[in-house]
């Protein structure tokens, strides 16, 4: 098991018949933090549904969590996503469960199937997450802060290798945002690697790491400047 979480090398990522980035040169270690910047429509999200299998890689060459972008079939896909862990803009919690049913759906979907097994998980990922009282709530009961917690908690529950988290301060204020932040910087001092899609350039001054951008069918590294 190499260190290199992901990499791509002369990658070409295309939405159906438009090439969207191109020559995509990324490489993440083990334990990165490294934020995807840029414009609506500069190719974040495509980037990172090719980095979970939505999108195929059919140019260039590919590689995340040891899964071969190229080669992988349809039936290898569930598999991957199992060693990541994705968290939208949009929460994506189920409506009609409580927090509780809600990670526990993930894990039996994951094949998880002794019950005290899944209890523990859930009330270690609520944990990290500082949400552990608030496992009988339904999704509607909590703040928009608390469900973006819980869907990062949710991520987190198969000990992913690596951590997509697609815009997921978009949807909250600035107070909340440098919370959730707070939260994805402390995971990430446990270990885990996360790469982060966002146009919140304020987190990105309060929290400084390694910043990629897509502008203009490119994807490079943007060096801050320190003050």
């Amino acid at each position: 098991m190499s260190d290199t979480i992901l990499q791509l090398k002369n990658a070409m990522i295309y939405q159906g018949e438009n090439l969207v980035l191109s020559n995509v040169n990324v490489e993440m270690q083990k334990g990165d933090f490294v934020y995807l910047i840029g414009k609506t429509g500069s190719g974040k999200s495509s980037f990172m549904k090719t980095l979970y299998g939505d999108l195929e890689l059919n140019e260039g060459e590919g590689s995340v969590v040891d899964f071969n972008l190229r080669t992988m079939k349809e039936k290898d896909i569930p598999f991957l996503r199992r060693k990541l862990g994705i968290v939208f803009q949009d929460f994506k919690l189920l409506p009609d469960r409580t927090i509780n049913g809600n990670l526990e759906f993930v894990l039996k979907a994951t094949g998880w199937k002794e019950k005290d097994r899944i209890k523990d998980q859930i009330d270690m990922v609520l944990d990290k997450v500082a949400m552990k009282t608030k496992g009988f709530k339904y999704p509607h009961e909590l703040s928009g802060g608390e469900q973006q917690r819980i869907a990062i908690a949710r991520a987190l529950l198969n000990d992913p290798e690596l951590i997509l988290a697609d815009e997921p301060t978009g949807n909250l204020d600035p107070q909340t945002s440098i919370e959730v932040m707070e939260v994805l910087q402390d995971i990430n001092k446990n270990g885990n690697t996360i790469l982060m899609a966002t146009h919140d350039y304020a987190l990105l001054l309060k929290y400084p790491s390694k910043t990629l951008k897509c502008d203009e069918n490119k994807v490079f590294e943007v060096v801050q400047r320190k003050n």
